[in-house]
C-alpha cells in the first residue's frame, strides 16, 4: 500500500522463483482440479431446482418459503464472504478450497434429513459457508498461476464448470438420479454428496500452494475493503455483480418451476432449464478471450439490452421460439461474470496481491443479488399468482447494467 493509501501490486523481480509457476505444465493440473471443485458447486446450487416440486408437496411448504430455501445459502454466502478472501490470501488456495469443497459435500448429505421447513432452510443455508472459498479461491488461483491472455482462457474454462455442473443437475435429476434412488429427493441429495467428497479428497491430495504474493498482514481486512471500494472501477463491477445474480439466480433457480406452469412435464422442464448452461459453456470458453479488454464494458451494454428483451419470451412463448430464447439467453449471459473479473484483475489497484479481498468484497455484494432474486420472484408469485411480473422485473434490471457500463474505465 503506497502513501496515498491506494493499494498497489507487490512488485516481483523478474526471474525469480516466485514467478515460476504459471509457466509450468502443472497449472493445468491445478485448472482441472479449480473446473473440478467449480463443477460440483454448480451441481450443488442448482440440484435442488429440478426438485422443487417434489419438495414443496413433501413438507408442505409455500412458495414464498421455498423461495427463501433457494435464496438462503447466498444469505450464508454473502456473511462469509466478507472474511474468506482475506483468509484465503493468508491460508493459501490449497487450504481454503478443500475447506469449501468438503462444506458442499456435508450441505448436499444434511439434506436427507429435514422434517420440516427450518430443517432444509438450514441445510441448504449451509452451502454458502463452503461456497466463498471456491468461487472466491478460483480467481485468486488464476492470478498466482497464470498470467496474460491465458488468465482469460484460464478463467473462461473453470468457469465452465459450474455450467456443466448445473447443467447435470437439471438433465439428469429427474430423468435419471431420481428414478436410481426411488424417486426419493433426499437419497438424490446424499448421492450428490459423495461426488462432492470425491472432488474434495481429489484437490487435498494433488492441489498445490506457490510463493506467489498475499496480501501484507499488517492491513485489515476491513482498510483493505474501504480502499477498494473507493476504486471507481471496484465500486462498479460490484454492482453489476449484483444485479447480475439477481437476474441469473433469481431466474434460473425458479426456471424448472416456470416452465413446469407452463405445461412441461418435470423431465422435459429440466431438459429445457438447461439449455441456457448448455448454450453459456462455449461462450464461456470463447468471449473472454476474444473481446479485448476495450470492448468489455461494450459487451455487458449490448448483451443486457438484447437479455431485456429475451427473459419476457423465455416465458411468454412456446416451441422453436422458447427454445431460441433460452439458447440466446445462455449465450449472452454466461461471459458477464468471466469479464467482469478480469476487469477486476486488470485493475491496478487490485491485481494478484489484492484478488482475494476484491473477489470476496465482489461476491459478497453480489450474492446479495442471489438472495434477493430468488425471494422477490417467490413472493411475487404468491401475490399475482404467475411468473412474468417477476420476470419483467429481472428484465428491468438490465436497464440498470447497461447505465452503469458508462462507469467503467478500462485501460
Amino acid at each position: 500500500m503506497d502513501k496515498s493509501g491506494v493499494l498497489a501490486e507487490t512488485a516481483i523481480p523478474a526471474g525469480t522463483a516466485e514467478m515460476a509457476p504459471y509457466q509450468k505444465r502443472y497449472r493445468w493440473v491445478m485448472l482441472a482440479l479449480l473446473w473440478l471443485l467449480y463443477a460440483g458447486f454448480g451441481l450443488t446450487i442448482r440440484s435442488i431446482a429440478p426438485l422443487v416440486t417434489p419438495i414443496v408437496e413433501d413438507l408442505h411448504l409455500s412458495y414464498t418459503q421455498m423461495g427463501m430455501i433457494l435464496g438462503s445459502w447466498q444469505l450464508t454466502y454473502v456473511l462469509v464472504s466478507i472474511i474468506a478472501g482475506a483468509i484465503i490470501d493468508r491460508w493459501g488456495v490449497r487450504k481454503s478450497l478443500f475447506a469449501g469443497a468438503l462444506t458442499v459435500g456435508i450441505s448436499l448429505a444434511l439434506r436427507y434429513l429435514p422434517q420440516e421447513f427450518s430443517g432444509l432452510l438450514g441445510a441448504v443455508a449451509l452451502v454458502g459457508a463452503g461456497g466463498p472459498m471456491i468461487s472466491i479461491g478460483a480467481p485468486k488461483t488464476i492470478s498466482i498461476w497464470f498470467e496474460g491472455k491465458s488468465r482469460g482462457t484460464a478463467i473462461g474454462i473453470y468457469l465452465t464448470g459450474p455450467w456443466v455442473g448445473g447443467i447435470a443437475a437439471l438433465t439428469l435429476t429427474n430423468s435419471f438420479v431420481m428414478p436410481l434412488t426411488g424417486q426419493n429427493w433426499r437419497s438424490t441429495f446424499l448421492l450428490y454428496s459423495l461426488l462432492a467428497f470425491t472432488g474434495a479428497v481429489l484437490w487435498w491430495f494433488f492441489a498445490r500452494d506457490t510463493g506467489r504474493p498475499t496480501a501484507p498482514g499488517d492491513s485489515g481486512i476491513i482498510n483493505i475493503f474501504r480502499r477498494l471500494i473507493r476504486v471507481r472501477n471496484v465500486l462498479t463491477v460490484v454492482i453489476l455483480g449484483l444485479l447480475t445474480f439477481a437476474i441469473t439466480h433469481g431466474f434460473n433457480n425458479w426456471l424448472p418451476k416456470i416452465l413446469e406452469a407452463g405445461g412441461m412435464s418435470p423431465d422435459l422442464a429440466g431438459f429445457a432449464s438447461s439449455l441456457p448452461l448448455a448454450a453459456g459453456v462455449p461462450s464461456l470458453l470463447i468471449i473472454p478471450r476474444l473481446v479485448p479488454p476495450t470492448w468489455r464494458g461494450r459487451y455487458l451494454a449490448l448483451a443486457a439490452a438484447l437479455i431485456l428483451f429475451l427473459l419476457p419470451l423465455c416465458i411468454t412463448t412456446s416451441g422453436g421460439a422458447q427454445i431460441a430464447a433460452l439458447i440466446l439467453l445462455g449465450v449472452l449471459i454466461a461471459p458477464f461474470v468471466p469479464l467482469l473479473t478480469l476487469i477486476l484483475l486488470d485493475t491496478p489497484e487490485v491485481g494478484s496481491t489484492y484478488m482475494g479481498a476484491a473477489g470476496g468484497l465482489f461476491f459478497c455484494v453480489a450474492e446479495i443479488g442471489g438472495v434477493m432474486g430468488p425471494l422477490i420472484m417467490g413472493a411475487i408469485v404468491d401475490v399475482t399468482g404467475t411468473f412474468l411480473a417477476g420476470t419483467l422485473f429481472f428484465a428491468l434490471l438490465c436497464v440498470a447494467i447497461i447505465l452503469l457500463t458508462l462507469r467503467l474505465k478500462i485501460r
